[in-house]
C-alpha cells in the first residue's frame, strides 16, 4: 500500500472510528483531553503498522485493542499515578466542604450509573463498556480483549450480578 492510500485510509478511519476510541478511551482515564491523546496514539500505531495488518480481525477490534492497551500503558504510567495522587488529595480537600454535598446529591441518573459501574474491577468494567456502550458482540469483546468467549460472558455475568443490588440501593434510597 502506497502512502496516499494510506493517508486516505487513516482519514476514513478517523472520521469513522473516532468518536468511539475517544468514549473508549475515556472510559479507562476518566480524562477527556487524555482519552484524545490515546486515540491519537492509537492512530498513529494504526498508520505505522497498516502494512503488517494479517485481516485475522476487523479493523475495528484492532482499533480497539490498540487503544485500550494505550489506556492500560498510560494507567500503569508514574504519570497517571502522580496525577492521581495529587487528584486524591484535591478531592479530599474538597469533601470538607458542604457544597460538594449538594452536588452529589444532585448527580443524574445516569451519572450515578456509570459511577456505579466504575466502582466494578476493570475486567469487568472493560466488558460491561464494550457490550452496552460499544454494542460488541461476546465475539469481538473477546478478540479485542484477547481472551475467550466464555470468559467474556462470565465477565459479563457476574458484572450484572454485581450491578444489580447497588442500582436497587440507589433506587430504594432516590438517587
Amino acid at each position: 500500500m502506497d502512502k496516499e492510500e494510506k493517508d486516505i485510509t487513516l482519514e476514513k478511519i478517523m472520521i469513522e472510528y473516532g468518536n468511539e476510541l475517544v468514549r473508549l478511551a475515556f472510559s479507562y482515564v476518566k480524562d477527556a483531553e487524555v482519552a484524545k491523546d490515546m486515540v491519537q496514539n492509537t492512530f498513529i500505531k494504526y498508520y505505522k503498522n497498516l502494512d503488517s495488518f494479517r485481516y485475522d480481525s476487523q479493523i475495528k477490534t484492532w482499533l480497539y485493542r490498540i487503544t485500550i492497551n494505550e489506556c492500560k500503558d498510560y494507567l500503569k504510567s508514574w504519570n497517571y499515578k502522580m496525577v492521581q495522587v495529587k487528584s486524591l488529595i484535591n478531592e479530599t480537600a474538597r469533601s470538607i466542604s458542604p457544597s460538594t454535598e449538594k452536588i452529589v446529591i444532585n448527580k443524574y441518573n445516569n451519572e450515578e450509573i456509570k459511577d456505579t459501574i466504575s466502582s466494578l474491577p476493570k475486567v469487568y468494567q472493560e466488558v460491561v463498556y464494550l457490550y452496552y456502550y460499544n454494542s460488541l458482540t461476546t465475539e469481538e469483546i473477546a478478540k479485542v480483549l484477547d481472551i475467550p468467549v466464555n470468559t467474556v460472558k462470565t465477565r459479563l455475568r457476574r458484572a450484572k450480578q454485581r450491578l444489580e443490588p447497588m442500582i436497587k440501593e440507589a433506587k430504594l434510597h432516590g438517587r
